[in-house]
């Protein structure tokens, strides 16, 4: 990981290396624009913090590429808080994306604590935030930190993902803006893309985590930038973002963050 960022490092650019209207416009007022006196901020990382003092151990189902840092099944919520953490920015960034584009339809694969999905559901309380988890134990601690922010856009649907999005999709007219979080393989990372981007419309925003978390997440990435549906990607390292609009020229960017 230590090569793979400093590969980053060396390849990103900021504003002045951004030729394009549409991705410059997005840097200025998104992403290099990070209020923290958001009064939703504060309240979601009272949330982590209560997650990240909790040592109560609960039975994970881990349905995905596992833990490189604890591979038990069974595992105190404070170390589930702690392994999964990233930084709050990429909460808020998401957040202000959220905002910026008016996404309705949220679709969250990978619910965990739940602490990323109450940043896509704080955003825009009129939304409705669809997040999937596979884990009984770990969804309904989410769920108590959705009650306790009163983040009733939320609904969690629980199972195995290879079953549950392909199922819950079909009733899901489009999707705006998707965070998929789920799997850190290639093969179930491009299938959960294909899966939603037949809902998936001009403005859709998808959200990849962590992928050069391994060469199997590199290698998806690079699968998802060649799809010709997609126009826009931007590289933030820990996370890549995806744009479908048809009037951009395909580009791709690296950009530090």
């Amino acid at each position: 990981m230590i090569k793979k960022y400093l590969r980053y490092l060396l390849s990103a650019t900021n504003a002045h290396g951004i030729h394009s209207p549409f991705v410059f416009e997005l840097y200025c007022s998104v992403l290099r624009h990070d209020p923290t006196d958001v009064p939703d901020y504060a309240r979601i990382e009272n949330i982590r913090k209560k997650m990240l003092r909790n040592s109560t151990t609960i039975s994970i189902t881990d349905l995905g590429a596992g833990s490189k840092v604890n591979a038990s099944n069974h595992r105190k919520i404070r170390d589930i808080a702690k392994n999964s953490k990233k930084p709050a920015k990429f909460g808020r960034l998401f957040y202000r994306l959220i905002q910026k584009f008016g996404s309705d339809t949220i679709v969250d694969l990978g619910t965990s604590l739940g602490i990323t999905t109450l940043y896509l559901a704080q955003a825009r309380p009129q939304a409705t935030v669809i997040t999937f988890e596979g884990c009984p134990q770990t969804a309904q601690i989410a769920k108590q930190n959705f009650d306790q922010c009163h983040a009733h856009n939320v609904e969690v649907v629980v199972g195995n993902l290879d079953q549950t999005l392909p199922e819950r999709l079909e009733s899901i007219e489009k999707i705006d803006l998707a965070f998929f979080d789920a799997n850190h393989r290639f093969e179930p990372t491009v299938r959960y893309f294909e899966n939603c981007l037949g809902k998936a419309h001009q403005n859709s925003i998808f959200i990849f985590d962590d992928i050069h978390w391994s060469d199997d997440m590199e290698l998806a990435w690079q699968t998802i930038k060649d799809n010709p549906r997609v126009r826009v990607t931007i590289d933030l390292f820990f996370v890549g973002i995806v744009f479908f609009r048809e009037t951009q020229t395909k580009q791709h960017f690296t950009v530090w963050y």
